[in-house]
């Protein structure tokens, strides 16, 4: 990570409330009832159809496994083609050779003028993903059909920001064929 400081409690109900709006979306990841990371795609620019991206894996003993190319892949495909993106943006350390491999096996270039950066900025297009993380993600639907489930939840929280009707709105107009259910009054898409 790029900020390595303490963070205090206004520090982070700060950054949460800047964050709290239909730019910046954040999901969490659950494999197998336990919250083992966090996926976002934030600073959206609807107009110019962009976004900036990043995956976390709290849990060491998850990050060598399928678990981060599956929510990258899947993940991927939600922000390219159920919220129209046509650019995403990553940073990486320069010196996080593990995360730019990773990275670049989805299709992410190094962007212009960033080799002497400490942190670096890379792009994914949805032609690059197309070409290269659509390979990896037809594999991956293949090896894990039967046990690979995305569910997106909408919580109270979200319909009281207005998150979940401006998500809902962009599902009913989406061609994606997202069925969902309620289940103890959260509403969850499966996304096919």
């Amino acid at each position: 990570m790029q900020f390595r400081g303490y963070i205090t409690k206004n520090m982070q109900n700060k950054w949460f409330h800047s964050i709290d709006n239909i730019n910046n979306f954040y999901y969490i990841i659950i494999y197998k009832d336990e919250q083992i990371g966090l996926f976002n795609e934030k600073n959206i620019d609807w107009e110019h159809k962009t976004s900036e991206t990043g995956l976390f894996i709290a849990e060491k003993k998850y990050i060598n496994t399928q678990i981060p190319v599956l929510t990258s892949l899947f993940l991927s495909e939600i922000g390219f083609y159920l919220l129209q993106g046509e650019r995403t943006y990553i940073r990486i350390l320069k010196d996080n050779h593990q995360a730019i491999k990773y990275s670049r096996s989805f299709g992410y270039e190094l962007c212009e003028n960033q080799d002497d950066q400490e942190l670096q900025q890379y792009v994914l297009t949805r032609q690059h993903f197309e070409n290269k993380g659509k390979k990896l993600l037809d594999a991956a639907n293949k090896i894990y059909k039967e046990n690979a489930v995305l569910w997106l939840y909408l919580e109270e929280h979200d319909y009281q920001s207005g998150v979940a009707q401006f998500i809902e709105n962009i599902i009913d107009r989406s061609e994606l064929k997202i069925q969902f259910d309620v289940i103890d009054g959260v509403k969850r898409y499966h996304f096919p």
